[in-house]
């Protein structure tokens, strides 16, 4: 933090409008976009907060991505988890350093990202996907990220199920999995008394049949949540919740193994 931007570093430009493009830096490149282009040799060297201008006169601010930049703007296999879901999943499944988490459907990577960076390198990630394309945008978003895999990390092609092979336990458990109650089994050999299992889905009625095979394999303290996120528009004249918000994505379960 704090350095001037590096060839192969990312880079999020920022318009005036708000409109937000995330480029990784070339020497001799160019970015283009509806406001023109923009060398790449006119941020590399500079410092974050740079504004610099296209040919035609358009301002961009220079500035490091965060996680949830980097999450909206990554290249997609199967649909994100999108930032405000990914936050609330990390508390509620109380991931923190060290914890030990396996997860079923890395998808494109975001949650996989975000379990890597909550439990740091004293923890273990291990995250299952049955689909060969998705295990390699996964894979390739997270090296794109982190500029390589994380030593503490193991991304597996296969099903979860066959977790219970290897002698592996684990402290928490986070399922991105149209169908959750066909693996609960395998996700209570591997989870020990007290430990937490985290479920995301987009519809009411999985969420139902869910939580109901939640029940009937003894879980307990079972809790579904839904995040919703509206943005307000404040200036001089007006302070007004804005048109759009980011609604519906999905539901987060969370329970104990009893």
């Amino acid at each position: 933090m704090g350095a001037p931007f590096e060839p192969g570093e990312r880079v999020l430009l920022v318009d005036q409008r708000g409109r937000r493009f995330l480029v990784r830096l070339q020497q001799g490149a160019v970015f283009h976009f509806h406001g023109g282009a923009v060398p790449h040799d006119l941020i590399l060297g500079s410092e974050e907060g740079t504004r610099v201008h296209s040919q035609i006169g358009v301002d961009l601010t220079c500035l490091r991505p965060t996680m949830a930049d980097f999450v909206l703007k990554m290249p997609r296999g199967a649909q994100v988890i999108y930032p405000k879901d990914v936050g609330a999943i990390r508390v509620e499944a109380d991931v923190a350093p060290g914890s030990r988490v396996l997860e079923a459907g890395a998808g494109s990577g975001a949650l996989t990202l975000a379990l890597c960076r909550a439990t740091g390198p004293g923890g273990t990630v291990v995250s299952y996907e049955v689909r060969a394309d998705f295990h390699q945008t996964a894979t390739a978003n997270l090296e794109w990220f982190f500029g390589k895999l994380p030593a503490w990390l193991d991304l597996r092609q296969g099903d979860v199920r066959t977790v219970v092979e290897t002698g592996e336990t684990f402290d928490r458990v986070v399922l991105d999995v149209p169908e959750p109650w066909t693996v609960l089994d395998a996700v209570r050999a591997v989870l020990p008394a007290g430990g937490i299992l985290c479920v995301f889905l987009p519809t009411t009625n999985q969420v139902q049949q869910a939580v109901l095979a939640l029940g009937s394999a003894r879980f307990s303290d079972v809790k579904t949540i839904e995040v919703l996120v509206r943005t307000w528009h404040v200036t001089r004249q007006s302070v007004r919740p804005d048109h759009r918000m980011v609604a519906h994505t999905g539901f987060i379960t969370v329970a104990r193994r009893g």
